[in-house]
């Protein structure tokens, strides 16, 4: 039970990384492998805010969650809006290299070393049946799972959320209705953007923070999307929460060394059996 445990917590943050990428490939179609970048930055943000800024915490929350979204706004307005030929290759190359900037920027920004967050909440331990979970822990989880319940409500339910949904289907359909595509594409990677500060935030305080922690993180929350089905809610949930339960079970029985591989091992049996996830729609081709 300890390692379900272990993996609860884990697999939520993989899954605010997982619907942070589905966000952005619902709304533009682009998979924004820099979104691990701002799980790290909002690690290094909340510490900024806290230890150097001196901020009450509510208040570095706020100030972490704004700097992540205008950085969100500001990344996609320079790097994917401003673009000319907006083929495949040149996006995901393009997100690639922001990943890479924001990665040597944090690092000339906060060096190399790894920087250390007090627990928001008294830190204690929790009995549960079978294991334990320390209050760290279960904060996580809880506010993983009211964050993924929120976005879910937002994109299936508000006039807003549909209208992001509509960019993707058909950003020409959705234009001529009004709807400003280019506003709402800003907006998703803000928004992205917001979602990865928060999960960097939640998971400072167990893990610490260094400017390189963004690219494992993210590769794991491209797996667990690509493995519930890449640009589903309900899939980012489950696939974040199985990849980190059975990360943690394989960790205590095969050499750690092997944990790593673990999600991309998953990934290619996935890509092999099942190429739209387990939850994912074939979707249907006008001829």
């Amino acid at each position: 039970m300890q390692f379900l445990y272990s993996g609860l917590t884990t697999g939520s943050i993989y899954t605010l990384v997982a619907i942070g990428f589905n966000i952005i490939y619902n709304t533009t179609g682009i998979i924004n492998f820099a979104q691990g970048e701002f799980v790290m930055l909002g690690g290094m943000f909340i510490y900024t805010a806290l230890h150097f800024l001196n901020f009450p915490i509510y208040i570095s929350f706020i100030v972490a969650l704004i700097s992540a979204f205008i950085l969100g706004m500001i990344a996609e307005r320079i790097f994917f809006n401003s673009i000319k030929i907006k083929t495949e290759i040149n996006l995901i190359t393009i997100t690639l290299a922001l990943a890479i900037i924001l990665r040597g920027a944090s690092m000339i920004i906060w060096g190399r070393d790894s920087l250390k967050v007090d627990p928001y909440i008294t830190e204690k331990t929790v009995a549960m049946p079978g294991g334990v979970l320390t209050t760290s822990s279960l904060l996580v989880i809880v506010v993983s799972i009211v964050v993924a319940i929120i976005l879910s409500f937002f994109f299936k339910f508000t006039k807003y959320g549909k209208a992001f949904r509509a960019c993707h289907n058909d950003p020409y359909a959705a234009s001529n209705c009004g709807i400003n595509v280019n506003k709402i594409k800003m907006l998703s990677f803000a928004i992205a953007a917001t979602i990865g500060c928060i999960a960097g935030i939640l998971i400072t305080p167990i893990t610490f923070v260094t400017y390189n922690d963004g690219i494992m993180t993210g590769l794991k929350g491209f797996s667990a999307a690509i493995f519930g089905g890449l640009g589903r809610f309900s899939g980012a949930i489950v696939g974040g929460y199985f990849l980190a339960i059975a990360e943690s079970f394989f960790a205590s029985i095969l050499p750690s060394g092997y944990k790593d591989a673990f999600a991309f091992i998953i990934l290619l049996i996935i890509l092999f059996a099942l190429p739209n996830g387990i939850l994912g729609k074939k979707k249907a081709e006008r001829v």
